[in-house]
């Protein structure tokens, strides 16, 4: 199998070589860019926003009131949890 590798690459050219470089390398560039492109801070930032605004709309842009109750739920109740360890602490 080795033998028949060596040969497929005996049998190109000079510029077939040189054109799969300059292929490889264009699409490495594009990636390195794509990258570069999602990296970027505000790229980052736009995406968490759009994000979170997909957990507070639905697809149609209504709230999804839903998961605003729950999320407001579950804030009450820490607040809860910690005015009464504050009360629980306060009175020793």
């Amino acid at each position: 199998m080795k033998g028949a590798l060596v040969s497929d690459t005996q049998a190109r050219t000079a510029e077939q070589i040189e054109a799969d470089i300059t292929a490889t390398r264009a699409r490495l560039a594009s990636t390195v860019d794509e990258l570069v492109d999602r990296a970027h801070p505000k790229n980052v930032a736009r995406r968490q926003v759009e994000q979170a605004k997909a957990q507070v709309f639905d697809e149609r842009g209504q709230v999804r009131t839903q998961k605003l109750v729950a999320v407001g739920g579950a804030v009450v109740g820490v607040l809860g949890m910690l005015l009464m360890i504050r009360r629980l602490v306060g009175r020793r």
